[in-house]
């Protein structure tokens, strides 16, 4: 016995927000529900009698009503999605599916459904997939006068029910179908008609089918209106629920893919999900090969080409499979892949269309015995339906997607087609978004290495190592940069830095500070007040930009910066920071302290008030140890900045070694995990300029000074073997120590260095700062620094804490270049 159960509204036909109407065969409105009338604004007795062309353009556009009638009656009717006019002549996008019903006589009316596609699927699912998918899930459609009788059905309910539609027209179902069921059935007609109203029922039931067994199906109950606005028919609407279900699944899945597919910028990892996220959703197995150029976000990504020309090389960049390992692919991921000349993904590559084969030709002889592992993997595993699709972006084509069917016996159709190509545009949207990035990245990543330096010169003062890591892909390159600059008197300076964010903006802001502190550094100031000078800087650099940005947005500039430096005569590093952590200092017995070092504010926001930038001098021993960084290698998510800290003095603490071996040992750990934040290191070893290198005196400040000084040179000279520079060195050294006696008070210091060139420096308490000046024909002075200019490579001066410090470089003879190699720091 047929068995009935109604209960609460089904969830496997979604009926209650479809609006219904029914037309004849010339395409006139001949029913309308309420529906309908919520969706365009139109109510029956305003539509029914009139062209479908009134709510549908699609009736209209470039054919008559007629033809397109003839072209639904050739393919047994139309599903898609396009344009419905409301009574305002505004269109609404809609999913539109029109089924035929056959009636009496061979009479032929047209069973329309419109569904607005934004309460259907939400607002980021396309309603060019959305359509089309569900309209292709088997509905249905018995049309029933005010007397019961059958008036018209399609052929699918006859499916559903197991009455043939011969036996169906003009009858009652009581009458075909005795029984409980047929009676419910009934019954529900008869209150829809009575209530003359659109108001959905859904029931399961269970309908014969043949004489096999039964199985469920969703119902709903409909009421079309005719011109007077009365109940003229009721339709029935049933629908396998599994069906329907699936269908809505796979569209609901579609649409989580956007946040899903988005929310990374790796084309690897973006080519994986979208592989695991059509398996088992729409195929057995799925492989994404992109162009080689894609990963790197080069430009050159394929375009047309003519027939013969040699292609770049795929790479497997994503794929899944229902069964554990991937026994279908002969690739690996992240591997090249080879491409079958005359096969389906070379006609993709050419063409840019997608490819379906519903039933796979495995004969010997076909396009996947080109390559024998591609034929073997294709026949052994049980491949039997195919789908390739391209990933185009801006007409770039940046790879390929296949779409394999093993296990499930059911060949991919047009429905799978569409839903594929759906979830491929979703993808291609997270590929180009990261493509484009990828480039951004790449370019930022080219400057910054440009900008930073190539060679780091830390003459006889120090010896040098560095590394620079930028951030992963994620996070992108950051405004990290690091300096060691050469400043007389054989001293160095060294800097590291960080700039706010990541990316061109911030590389380029970086470029325009480490060329504000070589600036700034040449003018020997002290390290607070380079600080200073350099925030000053930035903030008019904020002010220019915030007055007319280039987006429209305001542009906010923000750096860490800590700058040092470091005399090997002395031994005294000299450092101040900006908001940027403390170097470690490792001693040559392993010893690890981190100064304590004002932190001072962070250059360009503003915050300094009064003297924000502070100071700190430091006697290291010869063979100390100075690590530069920034916050990225020392802070993560998983440890705290005092923790980093710890780990970095740690690793460093290791005396003897080679400064390559240890930043490799103080990064090492970085390069293991994914980090946010760009890591900066920047190692030195002091060495000292002893004695043997370095001599100094104090003169008088008398009329004897001069003569004094010559004398000393010259001694001093002889002793270092650079007699070859006694003349010039005395006429430097006599021009700047009258200087000082004339314009000074107190002693006067000489001081000699060999290094890379040989420094005098007079040093006398007088804060003026010399100015070369031309001299005329009958002056008596004013020749005396032009002499100097002349006879030495440079020469300048520089704040002393009690005046100031004149200096002149000369460039070493040649037999005397071997005593300029750096010191060995012990």
């Amino acid at each position: 016995m047929n068995t009935v159960t109604f209960g609460k509204a089904s969830s496997g036909l979604d009926m209650p927000d479809t609006a219904l109407a029914m037309l004849d065969e010339q395409g006139t409105i001949v029913g309308w529900t309420q529906a309908a009338e919520h969706l365009v604004g139109r109510s029956a007795e305003g539509v029914v009698g009139r062209s479908a062309a009134l709510v549908l353009p699609l009736f209209g556009e470039g054919q008559s009503t007629s033809d397109f009638v003839k072209h639904c009656r050739a393919q047994n009717g139309w599903s898609g999605t396009t344009a419905v006019r409301d009574q305002h002549g505004r269109t609404i996008e809609a999913c539109l599916r029109i089924t035929m019903l056959r009636g009496l006589a061979g009479a032929v009316r047209w069973f329309v459904s419109m569904v607005d596609t934004g309460p259907l699927a939400g607002d980021t699912m396309s309603s060019l997939v959305s359509g089309p998918l569900l309209g292709r899930v088997p509905i249905g459609v018995s049309v029933r006068d005010p007397q019961l009788r059958c008036v018209y059905a399609n052929d699918v309910m006859a499916e559903h029910d197991g009455i043939p539609c011969d036996q169906r027209l003009g009858r009652r179902l009581t009458e075909v179908a005795p029984g409980p069921r047929s009676e419910a059935l009934e019954a529900m007609t008869r209150q829809v008609l009575r209530s003359g109203t659109t108001k959905v029922h859904e029931y399961r039931t269970w309908m014969p089918v043949g004489k096999g067994r039964g199985y469920p199906l969703a119902a709903s109950f409909h009421c079309l209106q005719g011109a007077d606005g009365q109940s003229l028919v009721a339709c029935l609407v049933s629908a396998d629920p599994a069906e329907s279900r699936l269908a809505r699944e796979r569209l609901a899945a579609v649409g989580e893919a956007e946040a899903r597919l988005g929310g990374t910028l790796d084309v690897m990892r973006i080519s994986q999900e979208l592989a695991e996220l059509a398996v088992p959703l729409l195929a057995d197995f799925v492989a994404v090969d992109l162009e080689q150029s894609t990963p790197s976000g080069d430009r050159s990504t394929v375009r047309a080409a003519s027939a013969g020309e040699q292609r770049p090389a795929l790479r497997r960049a994503g794929q899944a499979s229902i069964h554990a390992g991937v026994p279908e692919s002969p690739w690996v991921r992240g591997g090249p892949v080879t491409v079958p000349q005359a096969s389906p993904f070379a006609a993709v590559r050419n063409t840019g269309r997608s490819h379906l084969e519903p039933i796979l030709d495995r004969a010997p002889g076909t396009w996947m015995d080109h390559v024998p592992a591609v034929g073997e993997k294709t026949r052994s595993c049980g491949v039997h339906s195919l789908m390739v699709l391209p990933i185009r972006a801006q007409n770039a084509l940046l790879g390929v997607v296949l779409f394999l069917r093993t296990e499930d016996p059911t060949p991919f159709h047009e429905g799978d087609l569409l839903l594929a190509e759906e979830l491929v545009r979703r993808a291609v949207r997270a590929l180009d978004n990261a493509r484009r990035y990828a480039r951004e990245q790449t370019a930022a990543l080219a400057l910054q290495r440009n900008l930073l330096p190539r060679r780091l010169q830390g003459g006889i003062a120090v010896e040098t190592a560095s590394r620079y890591l930028p951030a992963d892909v994620e996070h992108g390159v950051g405004g990290d940069w690091f300096d060691v600059i050469p400043l007389s008197g054989a001293r160095v300076a060294l800097v590291v830095g960080d700039v706010v964010g990541h990316g061109l903006h911030a590389a380029a802001t970086m470029g325009t500070l480490r060329a504000a502190v070589r600036t700034l550094a040449d003018l020997e100031l002290p390290p607070a007040e380079l600080l200073s000078r350099l925030d000053n800087t930035i903030q008019r650099l904020v002010e220019e930009e915030d007055c007319e940005p280039a987006d429209g947005t305001a542009t906010v500039v923000g750096a860490t910066c800590l700058y040092a430096v470091y005399d090997p005569a002395t031994r005294v590093c000299t450092m101040a920071g900006a908001g940027h952590p403390p170097p470690a200092i490792i001693d040559p017995q392993g010893r690890v302290t981190f100064p304590d070092l004002p932190a001072g504010a962070p250059l360009g926001l503003g915050l300094g008030l009064g003297d924000p930038f502070q100071s700190v001098e430091l006697e290291l021993p010869e063979g100390s140890l100075i690590a530069f960084y920034t916050d990225g290698l020392v802070e993560s998510r998983d440890r705290d900045i005092n923790e980093g800290m710890n780990s970095l003095g740690a690793a460093l603490a290791q005396p003897g070694r080679a400064l390559e071996d240890l930043c490799d040992r103080a990064t090492e750990s970085f390069l293991e995990q994914t980090s946010c934040d760009d890591v900066t290191l920047l190692l030195v070893r002091t060495c000292s300029l002893g004695t043997d290198r370095a001599a100094s005196w104090t003169l008088p400040s008398d009329e004897y000074a001069s003569r004094k000084a010559r004398q000393l040179v010259g001694g001093q000279l002889h002793t270092w073997g650079l007699d070859a520079l006694t003349d010039s060195t005395k006429l430097i050294v006599s021009e700047l120590v009258t200087n000082a006696v004339r314009h000074g008070a107190g002693t006067v210091t000489l001081s000699l260095k060999e290094h890379n060139a040989l420094t005098c420096e007079v040093s006398d308490t007088n804060v003026c700062v010399p100015q070369l000046r031309s001299a005329g024909i009958t002056d008596e002075n004013g020749r005396g620094l032009f002499l100097v200019a002349q006879l030495s490579r440079r020469w300048g001066s520089r704040p002393a804490p009690k005046g100031k410090v004149v200096w002149a470089e000369q460039e070493l003879p040649g037999g005397a270049c071997s005593r300029s190699r750096p010191l060995q720091a012990a």
